[in-house]
């Protein structure tokens, strides 16, 4: 495999979207809840390059790489601040301790 063929980016972005799910499903940490879903996003941030790159040559995966990664940010930003407020709440960041802000 080469690094000009289509198909190690892919692999590249299946790798990391496989460990971002594990780790999204397998953390009771709150903050690598969030990483994972970093992990998730910089997947989809591969492929779409990718994708732009060897398809049409165009531009425009990277603008959507961009809004993903500003997404990524307004995400991280507001879930730290949840964390936080479940921090000063339980004094922990458990993510089974939310499960009681429903009652």
């Amino acid at each position: 495999m080469s690094p000009n063929d289509l198909s190690s980016y892919l692999i590249i972005g299946a790798i990391l979207f496989s460990l971002g799910m594990f780790t999204v499903l397998t953390r009771r940490n709150a903050i690598s809840v969030l990483m994972g879903v970093e992990l998730i996003l910089n997947s989809a941030n591969i492929n779409y390059v990718a994708f732009s790159h060897f398809s049409s040559g165009d531009h425009a995966g990277q603008i959507y790489a961009i809004f993903v990664i500003m997404l990524a940010a307004a995400e991280a930003a507001v879930g730290l601040a949840i964390v936080l407020a479940i921090f000063q709440l339980f004094h922990t960041i458990d993510v089974e301790a939310a499960e009681t802000l429903k009652e």
